[in-house]
């Protein structure tokens, strides 16, 4: 017989383990939500370098969760880049200890490798347990440097081999500039991995790339100047979720403006879909129901905080847009699954040349 869980019998060993664990580590349970954390340290394992927008929207997000978490516990990150988020998905799963004291923050690529069924693998998305994200609703721009001469479609579908650079071969800056390529129609352009966010953005002004992709937020907050002295070209933009326009951008082409099939148009369905699941908050499978419930109510309330959404902006340049705990669950559970489009995704989001159209 398995273990008698609130009531119910669970037989999966990492419930058992991780509600053992919490017997040992709270003898009074009924303490828990007034003096578990007290004192305790919590880790933020992030799926990215320092520095960039996601590590901006978690700096963001720390002081609400220590004020909402009984017992205010110290909080810090841990950085773990590698894999398009699935090396700290990796470890959240398989190696961190689900005592409530270590949250995943994966990268937003991390949901799609596992759909896509990519290598390297060793999480069940459906295991998991979903916290919520701070985001969901977004946009993403293609620029180019001025000084490549790439200003029209015409030219940047004329030129061939546009360096464009990624964090690393599946992270999400990484395929969605491979959509963007794919789509607009380049000319076996060449993708330089191995840049953190802001080292991709010195790169372009050093003419070591042509191009990259980028949140439209991140743009404004963090490169004002290639808007105001016109440094880079911008050529194509994407509204998630769909309709969504950005008011500094209403005048670029919607990428899905350049898809000329069904497959293509569900394509980016799935990757609206992946995008506004934004970057997953996750615990590892087994930890405590009693703990599950805290951080994930301390993420609710910080979500409702209206200083919260204020700091977020100070931040980031972007409005929150939450994803509860339990929206994340569903849109898991919901993800699209067709396979001829999970195909075209994998070669997008892999490395090697662009299938043919």
């Amino acid at each position: 017989m398995g273990l008698i869980i609130r009531g119910r019998v669970s037989k999966n060993p990492c419930w058992m383990i991780g509600t053992l664990l919490f017997t040992l580590l709270v003898p009074d349970a009924g303490l828990s939500r007034s003096s578990f954390y007290e004192g305790k340290t919590i880790t933020i394992i992030q799926g990215r370098n320092p520095g960039g927008t996601g590590d901006l929207r978690v700096k963001a997000l720390i002081p609400f969760l220590q004020k909402y978490i009984p017992g205010n516990p110290v909080i810090v990150s841990q950085y773990m880049p590698g894999g398009g988020g699935r090396k700290s998905a990796n470890h959240i799963y398989k190696t961190a200890r689900p005592d409530g004291l270590t949250i995943g923050n994966v990268s937003t690529g991390a949901v799609p490798a596992a759909v896509l069924r990519k290598t390297g693998i060793l999480y069940d998305l459906d295991k998991l347990i979903y916290v919520g994200s701070p985001y969901s609703a977004n946009h993403y721009v293609f620029v180019t440097r001025k000084e490549a001469g790439l200003r029209t479609l015409e030219k940047l579908r004329s030129a061939p081999g546009v360096r464009i650079g990624g964090q690393s071969v599946g992270h999400d800056i990484y395929y969605i500039a491979r959509i963007f390529a794919y789509l607009i129609g380049l000319k076996d352009p060449k993708f330089i991995t191995g840049y953190s966010g802001p080292e991709m953005d010195l790169a372009l002004l050093r003419g070591e790339l042509d191009g990259r992709v980028n949140t439209t937020e991140t743009v404004i907050r963090r490169n004002a100047d290639w808007l105001e002295k016109g440094l880079m070209d911008f050529h194509a933009v994407i509204e998630i979720p769909s309709g969504n326009r950005h008011p500094r951008f209403p005048h670029l082409p919607e990428l899905e403006s350049f898809a000329k099939s069904t497959a293509e148009k569900k394509l980016l369905s799935v990757f609206r879909t992946f995008q506004l699941m934004g970057a997953p908050y996750v615990l590892p499978p087994g930890t405590p129901e009693e703990l599950v419930e805290i951080i994930q109510e301390a993420m609710r309330k910080s979500f409702r905080d209206p200083d919260f959404h204020k700091e977020y902006k100070k931040l980031t340049g972007e409005d929150a847009s939450p994803m509860t705990p339990e929206a994340m669950t569903r849109s898991i559970k919901d993800i699209p699954r067709d396979p001829e489009v999970v195909e075209l995704f994998k070669k997008l989001a892999d490395a090697g040349p662009l299938p043919p159209r």
